[in-house]
């Protein structure tokens, strides 16, 4: 039963993501809270996750003819240099200043979108009076 709730979780995050929502935010905290998995195996699971999606996602892109090269290319050097730079540094760090640093993004994420929702709707309030 524990395989099929792990499953479960996998295929809802992998909807999510495909959704572009970013399925690690659902995943990390189902697999830590709820699982009970280390916060460094969670996200090292979700990185894992989020290797085939990327691809898919960038060939259909490139299928649709809908990737700027001159913007796409920089970001991808500079995002895989992070990457493997913030794992380096993810991995010295405790897990527990590590959940503390997750939960800080997600909580900034979150705002971040209640503001971003919260502006969208006024300013189509707006728009449909005049």
């Amino acid at each position: 039963m524990f395989y099929f709730w792990l499953i479960l979780t996998g295929l809802i995050s992998g909807i999510i993501a495909g959704m572009g929502m970013g399925g690690g935010t659902l995943l990390i905290p189902v697999l830590t809270l709820i699982f009970g998995f280390d916060q460094k195996i969670a996200q090292s699971i979700n990185l894992l996750v989020f290797i085939p999606g990327a691809i898919a996602s960038l060939i259909v892109h490139i299928k649709n003819k809908l990737l700027k090269y001159k913007v796409a290319i920089p970001i991808i050097i500079s995002g895989v240099i992070s990457s493997v730079l913030s794992a380096i540094f993810a991995m010295k760090l405790e897990s527990q200043t590590l959940k503390f640093c997750f939960a800080i993004f997600l909580i900034v994420v979150g705002v971040y979108q209640l503001i971003t929702a919260i502006c969208f709707i006024f300013k189509n309030k707006k728009k449909t009076y005049k």
